[in-house]
């Protein structure tokens, strides 16, 4: 189901071209996003979506869930993480799955000047971890404007996943992960002459070992495992307390389903926690016809983006009733 949801071609001919902007998020480092406005931006909702680990806003996903939300009435905007969908040259550092900073910044920046006042966060796999440590990290005080947050199968607890990933039936998922981390630190090295050392580039064959190399001491973590530790959502994850969906699936390759039903989980009444039998990583591919496409976690967080974006009660609890839960394919 992974690598055919991966693999299948898709084709969104209603979204329109986006609108790129840039957000200053820190000294000597930008993001790019692509924006999807509707004709009045501040009389519509937004929603903010977050790729997984070396994605980027161009993902199959990404773009799915755009369309469905721009024709929902949604503005809509796809967020690269740092040095993601080729943009290198925009940070002088690197970026980590739990640097929630980049996200709270774009979300203050448009309720300030661009008068959005209804914002839904939803993450993939990291950005999935992103989106619930985001709420988490807010606590009782979250953004107003911040109405819900949505992560399809996010990698919320770090270590639990890397751990799964490197079983020997994931060296396919493995493989692609650190080929793209190493060529997008060969060109931040080219980029920034002298600031990455890249002489042990050549020897990485996990995402744990680049992440001891590069993201924990550049981050001042003091290791891959402390890194994952503090950069994982269920550190956090008991202090949400905006509306958040959770989808997952019992045969996702690399996230195990132990920390969804951690009492931390089932005990927030903000969380509404849907784990599947099949959907895979990101997949959640069903039959198409009847006016969808067969991509059942995108139509989930359209309709609970909806629900909560007209809600006038922003910070009212997440339902708890189960969704209906279509055939998925194995």
């Amino acid at each position: 189901m992974t690598i055919y949801a991966w693999g299948r071609r898709r084709q969104f001919p209603r979204l329109p071209a986006p609108a790129e902007r840039l957000f200053d998020v820190a000294p000597e480092t930008q993001v790019l996003a692509h924006c999807h406005w509707q004709s009045d931006r501040a009389r519509h909702p937004l929603l903010i979506a977050l790729h997984g680990l070396e994605g980027s806003s161009q993902a199959h996903y990404m773009r799915g869930i755009a369309d469905k939300a721009y024709a929902s009435g949604f503005n809509v905007i796809l967020l690269n993480q740092r040095n993601c969908g080729g943009t290198e040259r925009l940070a002088s550092g690197l970026y980590h799955s739990g640097l929630t900073a980049d996200a709270d910044h774009v979300i203050r920046e448009l309720a300030a000047v661009d008068g959005v006042q209804h914002i839904i966060v939803a993450g993939y796999s990291l950005g999935g971890n992103l989106a619930l440590k985001l709420a988490g990290d807010y606590g009782d005080a979250p953004p107003p404007q911040l109405r819900a947050v949505c992560a399809v199968s996010p990698v919320m607890e770090l270590e639990v996943c890397v751990r799964a990933l490197e079983r020997r039936q994931n060296i396919v998922y493995q493989w692609n992960f650190v080929r793209g981390l190493k060529n997008r630190m060969r060109r931040k090295a080219a980029i920034f002459p002298g600031r990455y050392a890249i002489e042990r580039l050549d020897a990485i064959r996990t995402v744990r070992e680049f992440d001891e190399v590069y993201t924990a001491p550049h981050f001042g973590f003091r290791g891959a495992s402390d890194y994952y530790h503090h950069a994982s959502a269920m550190r956090v994850i008991d202090r949400v307390r905006v509306p958040a969906r959770i989808i997952t699936a019992e045969d996702d390759p690399f996230v195990p389903t132990v920390p969804f039903r951690d009492p931390l989980v089932v005990s927030n009444p903000h969380l509404d926690v849907s784990i599947t039998r099949h959907g895979g990583h990101c997949a959640f591919i069903t039959d198409s016809g009847n006016d969808t496409d067969g991509y059942w976690a995108e139509q989930e967080i359209i309709a609970f983006a909806t629900k909560h974006a007209a809600s006038t009660a922003t910070r009212s609890t997440a339902s708890q009733s189960p969704a209906r839960v279509p055939a998925l394919r194995a």
